[in-house]
């Protein structure tokens, strides 16, 4: 049985539809029981549970062979990350009760960075789970392609997309969401010891260029990558209701100034999925 956390999301979903294509048992846990419906009606389990809830987690977890942690996004965090150490608590504490023989974790590039930044909770929570006895696989995929989300109503309609990566013409490991639930239904099915980390990318590394490129293509009308200086971020993430913009604008730096990035790009396994396939999605989706 595989227990899967996050699976309401883009990469839990696409990992527990891998898996379940291969005739695997699946667990879904979920916070509530309407989100579990969708994944009972497709043959899973369903246990519920709130990522903060020793307790609860513990129950989803138990008789379970592997389980797939996604700690859930959080990019206005409190000073000090205390949502993240409250996950983080919940899960050590329902992974020693329940001893399952495995443990893949979706990490991120730069969680071995040292300076502080948005990415510092997937830090905490890699060093926490490596003190388990479980087999561990942290899965520490590039940035997501899928982020170009936002940029899908500004392309459409003003022919730009904004970018925080600077400059545009810079190409930076990127890689698909479906990409990365594939692979981490790979890895979880495996057999390892101790800890080993994956890092994961796309087919190509990209620049905002190439992402506007892919607009461009996919639109059929003429969309360029826009730089956002630096000496607007505050105001602008504040604007949009942003109470704690530092981290996420130090993790911005770490990009540009290249201290997140992966060490070895020989060591990185490769995706399958192009940047106009996302962007093609995305904007088919927009528009239905």
């Amino acid at each position: 049985m595989y227990a899967i956390t996050g699976i309401t999301g883009k990469v839990g979903g696409a990992m527990a539809r891998a898996l379940l294509a291969a005739g695997q048992p699946v667990r879904a846990v979920v916070r509530d029981a309407t989100k579990g419906q969708p994944w009972a009606a497709l043959g899973c389990e369903v246990a519920i549970a709130a990522m903060e809830d020793a307790e609860a987690l513990t129950q989803a977890f138990k008789d379970a062979t592997a389980v797939f942690i996604l700690p859930p996004p959080v990019f206005d965090p409190e000073p000090g990350y205390p949502e993240a150490r409250a996950v983080i608590d919940s899960v050590v504490t329902a992974l020693r009760a329940a001893k399952p023989v495995k443990v893949v974790c979706l990490s991120t590039v730069g969680a071995d960075a040292v300076q502080d930044n948005l990415l510092s909770q997937r830090t905490m929570m890699e060093t926490a789970l490596r003190a388990l006895p479980q087999a561990l696989t942290i899965l520490r995929p590039a940035w997501f392609l899928d982020n170009v989300a936002w940029d899908v109503t500004s392309a459409r309609e003003a022919g730009l997309i904004h970018s925080f990566l600077v400059p545009t013409d810079r190409a930076l490991p990127m890689v698909a969401a479906q990409d990365v639930g594939q692979v981490a239904a790979a890895l979880i099915r495996q057999d390892w010891s101790g800890t080993r980390i994956v890092e994961l990318e796309g087919p190509e590394r990209l620049s905002p260029d190439d992402l506007a490129a892919a607009f461009t293509t996919v639109l059929g009308k003429p969309v360029c990558a826009a730089p956002v200086p630096r000496e607007t971020w505050e105001v602008l993430f504040r604007s949009q209701g942003m109470r704690n913009p530092q981290p996420r604008m130090r993790m911005l730096d770490g990009f540009n100034e290249g201290w997140i990035a992966f060490a070895d790009e020989t060591r990185t396994i490769k995706g399958t999925i192009s940047a106009a396939a996302v962007v093609a999605a995305l904007v088919a989706g927009e528009g239905a």
